[in-house]
């Protein structure tokens, strides 16, 4: 029985061609142990068997169409137009919640913050295509904010929004073409926190998107050093000048030899520091994996 003080939460999946992950996806929101939850699914006018994927599962979702649009950040507007939930998050077509009461488990934060924060948000695992753990990514607040302001440092699969952020800061800005979702989120915590909560891991993700791919690093660098100029904050720090020559160097070694080349360079430099490569499972993060069952 859903109780008269729950919290209602609605899960946005974008998706373009994603028929090989969605069902993946859209089961792990089906078997979610908390009830008072919703699913919504923007379809970019797919060409593969995505959309016979929507209609299989039709009982289970609130809302869906498959229409042409502009972007991802397009697709999660209209999906606003739709949510009715007081907390909304977002997944890929290929992202998947962790275990069957992730939901379950949020909520119970949920209902405790305060009306001065808005975003919360848990670990979120990244998978290669076998579904091997590579690593946990997700830090604490006070460590993720000391590097906010250089770049997206926290996950932003499964992070909960509360939905009034929609009303007072607007939309997506659909002109950012990757970062858009780290421009919305500086429009609220430059000068709000955000609240992490430990030992749980939301969302796994499947490693191999834009941005993982060298040719998108740079202009992922860009487009978060816009947001922040959009945002008024404008310091460069040391951080940041490193990961541009670190991209600029990847991005070349990837032009000049391929991009099989640039994850074989950073399997052996991460064996000579004894941190494994996001390419190579982590045998610290399968151990983690294994605990959790």
């Amino acid at each position: 029985m859903i109780g008269f003080n729950s919290r209602r939460i609605s899960v946005v999946v974008a998706v373009y061609n994603g028929g090989k992950t969605l069902q993946r996806c859209i089961s792990s929101f089906i078997s979610q142990s908390y009830q008072n939850k919703e699913l919504i699914v923007i379809d970019g006018a797919s060409t593969d068997n995505s959309v016979e994927i929507i209609r299989n599962n039709v009982i289970d979702i609130f809302f869906w169409e498959s229409k042409p649009d502009r972007g991802i950040y397009h697709a999660w507007n209209k999906a606003l137009e739709h949510v009715t939930g007081d907390w909304i998050c977002f997944l890929g077509s290929d992202d998947y919640f962790w275990k069957d009461d992730v939901l379950e488990q949020m909520v119970l934060y949920l209902a405790e913050v305060g009306p001065k924060v808005n975003v919360v948000y848990g670990q979120l695992a990244s998978v290669n295509s076998s579904g091997d753990m590579l690593r946990i990514i997700g830090d604490p607040w006070q460590i993720a904010k000391a590097r906010f302001f250089d770049h997206m440092s926290i996950p932003h699969s499964g992070l909960m929004h509360r939905h009034s952020l929609f009303h007072e800061h607007g939309q997506f800005d659909e002109s950012f073409r990757i970062a858009g979702d780290y421009e919305f989120l500086l429009r609220e915590l430059r000068s709000a926190n955000a609240l992490f909560i430990p030992d749980i891991i939301t969302v796994g993700m499947q490693y191999g998107g834009i941005s993982c791919d060298s040719r998108f690093l740079l202009k992922i660098l860009l487009e978060e050093a816009r947001a922040r100029r959009k945002n008024n904050i404008r310091s460069i720090s040391l951080q940041w000048i490193r990961a541009i020559i670190k991209t600029v160097l990847r991005t070349a070694i990837s032009r000049i030899m391929g991009e099989k080349a640039v994850r074989f360079l950073a399997i052996i430099f991460g064996r000579l520091i004894g941190r494994p490569s996001t390419w190579e499972k982590s045998p610290i993060a399968a151990k983690s994996r294994q605990s959790d069952f």
